[in-house]
């Protein structure tokens, strides 16, 4: 009952003698110093929109021209060339407009203007700027003259200090590359897959594609181009993934790792308190604008706006399509633990609760005794299911009541928390560790994530963290950027007591956890039970292999003048022909975010260079400098892949476009549907590490991370994502499916390792490697 009185400001009775009014002094207290926080986050929000809307330049840059074109009139010059003198003459005959108020405030507005032109300028130059792409084909360290002057202009006209947002009208907008272009390139990558006559009549279907009905769906592209801030990302993100009917969990999400080496407590409570805090300071930041933008080669800025739906963010259930619920000021958090859900506020007196107050509360939901209600335990699992059964549910079950109230609650949250009740976590000495983990993480027990959440944070028994990820609002390295944010604030800024408990103090007045309330019937609990047994058929299916690689890494990798994501993706292919006996359709994600609102676009890694060098390693007979030829000739072949795609001249995308384009106008292609109907069997992706310095793996080398994965695309393939940690390791997260007689995630796994070893032999003595 106390959390009750708590959350009253005031009470009365009414007698005989009135009204007697009761006032609760120490909750008046937290409403006025919360009202003042809201206060203060709103002005800071302004500033910092003012700061953004006015960049490169900035509000004190306006008072200058303001002084300097006062100067020159005071000084009988005019700079505006009449202009002010006709601003004067447009201000209204007025008492108290004398001549020199009128010339002080022609002069203001004069001066407003110019700088306003002085702005869109510099913005118009940037963007120009950043639409040149020449130096992403250069030789990596031996930048020409032209780019070194380009990248002088760049760093000039970014300003000093941007803020998060500052370069988004700057950045320019995705291209539509040429049909011509697209299908010359569709061809080349189908090359080596294909035989003769296969080949002969994928040539005669796509040049029949490319007089009719290309042009007509090209044009309507480029008239989206137009229009449209990015002519992809609107499509990708609605069909690609909210049009989706199948589960998400596993076919979808992917999930993050903890540090590999190191667990700063093993207290669960403590280890959620500090994570939880930090990720409060990262939307704190997120919010006002403040994190500094990322830039490619520390000059080029990249898109920020999917960083936007990060936080107080679901993906609701719809009958044809789901949606994106994206809310602002979420002020409370969902926790799970066995079966029962919770609701915590994040605030007390205005602030965010601190790391210790936190611990206590999550340790007050470990030590909770109450059983889960009926149909509450595998709740969740409904998101984890089919898409149209949860959105009937929803709709029949949850719309009204204390179910309708129960889950708000966990839609609105600022994101999700799971206390687990098992241990998981890299350990050297216990077989399978890194598999077992990356499986709690991509499905759990397939009721213990909430997947349309945003994110669900994962704390262990054991004190070991994780993310799972819904992917539709972003894609893998905005996620990651916020993750090595959160393990750097919990490691080198929170820390621990000796003890491993969170530091700080702890208020006694805090409000205790509310459990959430259900009254779920029992055809609704049989729609729970429908969905947890697809989902568990799902996960049971999912074969993980994490493969640790560190017999070498990055640093020797670049002293053979080769690029690291060349090098493992040749391996990969080299792995898969082992494996397989056989090439594939290769997909590795790239990002476009050098674009404004770009998300990713596909680099098909299996070339006609990158088989040619298979199958010389493959023959005995062939001589170890040929191998070493046709390697650097495949690496070179994927690096040039890589970057068209990067700069807006991919395949897949494009293509994707045109059919999206030719089901509006109901125009049958047989092309386009070949295209779009092809299997990904072997689909990979680097997670990128953004923040952790070189320098931070020195001083700190067991900080590092594991990276994160994603469950396998096609039924008979692998998915495989791999994360370049510092100078000496490279982690691999290898997904397949035991339903698959085809294939085997450990094989896999020892193909790339074996793959990996026999490249770097290429690199002998004669090849200056004896230095390494």
């Amino acid at each position: 009952m106390a959390e009750a009185h708590q959350a009253v400001g005031f009470q009365f009775t009414v007698g005989t003698e009135g009204i007697d009014l009761h006032l609760s002094r120490e909750v008046l207290k937290h409403i006025y110093l919360s009202g003042v926080t809201s206060w203060k986050k709103r002005v800071i929000r302004f500033k910092n929109g003012i700061l953004t809307g006015v960049y490169p330049a900035s509000p004190s840059s306006w008072l200058v021209v303001v002084v300097a074109i006062m100067s020159t009139m005071y000084a009988r010059i005019d700079p505006s060339m009449g202009m002010i003198d006709s601003i004067k003459k447009t201000l209204p005959v007025s008492d108290y407009l004398t001549v020199h108020t009128k010339t002080l405030l022609s002069v203001i507005l004069f001066a407003t203007g110019l700088w306003l032109s002085i702005i869109l300028i510099l913005r118009h130059t940037l963007k120009l700027l950043l639409s040149y792409h020449g130096w992403m084909f250069e030789p990596h360290g031996r930048p020409s003259c032209t780019t070194w002057l380009w990248m002088g202009l760049v760093k000039l006209f970014s300003g000093r200090k941007p803020l998060l947002y500052s370069f988004q009208s700057s950045l320019p907008r995705l291209p539509v590359p040429s049909v011509r272009d697209t299908i010359t390139r569709y061809l080349e990558s189908v090359r080596p897959l294909l035989d003769d006559e296969q080949y002969y009549q994928m040539e005669i279907v796509a040049n029949e594609f490319k007089k009719y009905p290309a042009p007509r769906l090209q044009r309507y592209l480029v008239l989206k181009s137009w229009w449209a801030t990015n002519y992809v990302s609107d499509w990708w993100e609605e069909y690609i993934y909210l049009r989706s009917r199948s589960p998400i969990m596993v076919n979808s999400n992917f999930y993050v790792m903890d540090l590999l080496y190191v667990t700063p407590t093993h207290r669960q409570a403590a280890r959620a308190g500090n994570a939880v805090h930090a990720l409060l300071q990262y939307r704190r930041r997120l919010e006002r604008g403040e994190l500094a933008p990322l830039r490619a080669q520390a000059t080029v800025p990249m898109c920020s706006y999917q960083m936007e739906r990060m936080f107080n963010t679901t993906r609701v259930p719809g009958f044809e399509t789901d949606f994106v619920q994206h809310l602002k000021d979420r002020k409370h958090l969902v926790v799970y633990h066995k079966g029962r859900f919770f609701r915590l506020w994040l605030y007390y007196g205005g602030r965010h609760l601190w790391p210790r107050e936190l611990e206590a509360q999550f340790q007050k939901i470990l030590d909770d005794p109450s059983e889960p209600q009926p149909g509450e335990l595998k709740l969740a699992a409904l998101t984890a299911g089919d898409r149209v059964p949860w959105a009937k549910a929803r709709q029949q079950y949850f719309g009204q009541g204390v179910n309708r109230s129960s889950l708000e609650a966990i839609e609105t949250a600022a994101f999700f928390l799971t206390l687990d009740d098992e241990a998981h976590g890299y350990d050297a000495e216990k077989l399978r560790s890194l598999d077992l983990y990356a499986k709690s993480l991509l499905h759990g027990k397939c009721y213990d994530r909430w997947f349309d959440k945003s994110f669900t944070l994962i704390a262990y028994q054991n004190g070991k963290l994780g993310l799972n990820a819904e992917h539709s609002w972003a894609d893998a390295p905005i996620v990651g950027h916020m993750w090595e944010y959160v393990l750097a604030t919990d490691c080198f800024q929170l820390g621990y007591t000796e003890d491993g408990h969170s530091n700080g103090e702890i208020s006694k007045d805090l409000p205790a956890p509310i459990k959430l309330q259900w009254d779920i019937p029992s055809e609704c609990q049989d729609i729970i039970e429908s969905s947890y047994a697809l989902a568990k058929e799902i996960a049971d299916d999912v074969d993980f292999h994490g493969c640790l690689f560190d017999d070498f890494g990055k640093g020797l990798i670049k002293k053979c003048r080769t690029s690291p994501d060349a090098f493992i993706q040749l391996a990969l292919q080299l792995a898969h022909f082992r494996d397989k006996g056989e090439f594939c359709l290769t997909y590795e994600a790239s990002m476009t975010r050098i674009f404004k609102e770009g998300r990713t676009e596909t680099v098909r890694s299996c070339t006609c260079e990158s088989t040619a060098f298979v199958r010389a390693m493959q023959d005995p007979f062939t001589p170890k400098e040929k191998r070493l030829e046709l390697f650097r000739c495949a690496a070179e072949k994927h690096q040039h892949m890589y970057r068209l795609a990067m700069t807006g001249s991919g395949i897949d995308r494009h293509l994707f476009c045109l059919y999206i384009v030719s089901k509006y106008l109901d125009i049958d292609s047989p092309f386009l549907k070949q295209v779009l109907s092809e299997p990904w069997r072997l689909s990979t992706s680097q997670t990128p590490q953004q923040q952790l310095s070189l320098v931070d793996l020195q001083r700190f080398p067991q900080y590092v991370s594991a990276g994160g994965g994603f469950g396998p695309v096609a039924d008979d393939g692998y998915g495989v994502s791999y994360i370049i940690v510092g100078e000496d390791l490279i982690t691999f997260h290898i997904s397949s499916k035991f339903s698959s007689p085809e294939t085997d995630s450990y094989r896999f796994g020892q193909n790339i390792r074996q793959a990996m070893l026999d490249i770097r032999a290429l690199f002998t003595r004669e090849n200056k490697m004896h230095k390494l």
